[in-house]
């Protein structure tokens, strides 16, 4: 009989779980499109489920919270830290960016932790796709001074300038410049393997000191169960799943997957599996009233390392590709993706040059000539307004952008002018909530938002007594029924 000696080893030791159902998970297979009213049901079950962290938000919540479900970000992530009282609630700050692909001055980036944590968060993770240091410092120091905890986030690349050795310079700074808590892998687009997991692991914990290790990848090229695994084997101590049927495909592995594999590589958990299957069992039902799709295993394609685009934005350019008319040259756009990659220094193919670097693919196929219309976001990217690159663009190729580029656009960075003192006197009467919502949104979108007046979590959407009620609906004999429970009444009456 074989024994696997590494499971013996691993016997007792303890994986934390950290659950990204309620973000990147639904960001990833839902749109982002859960409500308030639709989280509610089981948000006192996740409480009590034994996850290490609850990833609740980040940008591009707040975005569709506030221009499609017309809800307050605030409100909800107060509504809900009244609920997960003892499980924390994760943020997150993407370099010095909030919604769009613009750089925001750094007074807004403080503003944007400061109101984290005064509405319920208190961990933000912070990411900076050109491993920009000096970028990432400005939310992980000031989420510091306000006793956050935070997590240096680094995106994963598979590139010949993204090497192990970047990534320990990089978690190194982070741990000794600016005091972070812990050191995330963050593998956004899929790409990590079992046999690079082995090297980069290892490079990460001989910088790291004591500090724990997080991995969050994706499940695109159905790696991402082994790659945790065995990331779990080499002392990752946090995993990022998400529940399914909010699960697999281009979201997190399943955590009723995952908690079984570790059981059976001798690891041990403290998430209450029976809360993990009511919650899923829940998830399954909302699914099917609202017509929202399960996550499915994906099968393994050696292409996604070349072109390495995001498996949720993958299928939304498909789409609108489609309504352009331009369907039929999806390969060839993803083809001149992996040449742009690399004349560009290979950017990561992560917000927000996953779409810009996607955009300038689609250009260079339908212009017919490379380059000679180049979007804004593409010219400040080449010129370091973004921050500082890891490998340089490729000479000819930053002539062209230059010339072809916006002349609006400076050839060289300038520092942003604090912005908060003006936004105060513009909005005198609102509070930092709003004014940070009012700077992150054009137009009437927050004055929309707010018209609709409070959160809407009375009788959430698929609670067991919204069921009740349609299901007295569909019965014309039930013609009346009263229930009181802690002083409140519902009435039910039917005139049929």
């Amino acid at each position: 009989m074989i024994v696997d000696m590494r499971t013996r080893s691993n016997s007792g030791r303890s994986i934390e779980i950290i659950d990204t159902t309620l973000r990147d998970a639904q960001q990833c297979l839902w749109t982002t499109r859960m409500t308030a009213a639709m989280m509610a049901p089981i948000a006192e079950t996740m409480e009590q489920a034994g996850f290490a962290m609850i990833d609740f938000m980040a940008p591009v919540q707040f975005d569709v919270c506030v221009r499609y479900l017309k809800e307050n970000p605030w409100e909800k992530a107060r509504y809900f830290r009244q609920i997960f009282r003892t499980t924390p609630l994760r943020g997150y700050c993407r370099s010095k960016s909030l919604v769009g692909f613009g750089m925001v001055p750094d007074d807004i980036v403080e503003l944007w932790i400061e109101r984290l944590c005064a509405n319920g968060f208190s961990v933000v993770g912070t990411l900076d796709a050109l491993f920009d240091v000096d970028n990432m410092l400005v939310s992980v120091r000031h989420a510091k001074r306000l006793g956050m905890y935070s997590v240096g986030a680094l995106v994963f690349c598979e590139s010949p300038v993204h090497t192990d050795e970047v990534y320990a310079r990089t978690a190194r700074e982070l741990v000794e410049r600016g005091g972070v808590d812990a050191i995330m892998i963050k593998d956004s687009g899929a790409l990590l393997t079992p046999d690079r997991i082995r090297t980069l692991v290892p490079a990460l914990q001989a910088v790291m000191g004591d500090r724990p290790l997080e991995l969050h990848s994706h499940c695109n090229t159905g790696l991402a169960p082994l790659v945790y695994l065995e990331a779990a084997r080499l002392g990752v101590e946090q995993l990022h799943t998400s529940i399914a049927p909010l699960a697999s495909g281009p979201a997190q592995p399943a955590t009723q997957l995952m908690l079984r594999n570790l059981d059976l590589s001798g690891f041990a958990t403290r998430v209450d599996r029976s809360k993990v299957d009511s919650i899923s069992d829940y998830l399954a039902d909302l699914a099917a009233r609202e017509g929202f799709p399960h996550g499915e295993p994906m099968e393994y394609d050696a292409f996604h390392y070349r072109h390495q685009m995001p498996g949720g934005m993958l299928a939304n350019w498909r789409y609108q590709l489609r309504q352009s008319g331009l369907e039929d040259r999806f390969d060839e756009i993803l083809e001149e993706i992996t040449r742009i990659r690399p004349e560009l220094g290979w950017p990561i193919m992560v917000t927000p040059f996953s779409q810009i670097i996607a955009v300038q693919a689609m250009l260079n196929v339908v212009g017919g000539e490379r380059y000679r219309s180049v979007p804004d976001e593409v010219k400040m990217y080449a010129l370091g307004h973004f921050g500082k690159l890891l490998a340089p663009v490729e000479p000819n190729v930053l002539d062209k952008i230059a010339e072809n580029g916006s002349p609006k656009i400076p050839l060289k960075p300038r520092s942003l002018a604090p912005a908060l003192p003006e936004l105060r006197r513009a909005y005198p009467t609102a509070d930092d909530d709003e004014r940070l919502l009012r700077f992150m949104f054009a137009g009437n979108e927050v004055d929309d938002m707010i018209a609709e007046g409070p959160l809407k979590v009375s009788v959430p959407s698929g609670s067991p007594v919204a069921r009740l009620v349609e299901a007295l609906a569909a019965r014309p004999a039930v013609k009346y029924l009263q229930i009181e429970k802690k002083g409140a009444r519902l009435v039910y009456s039917s005139t049929a």
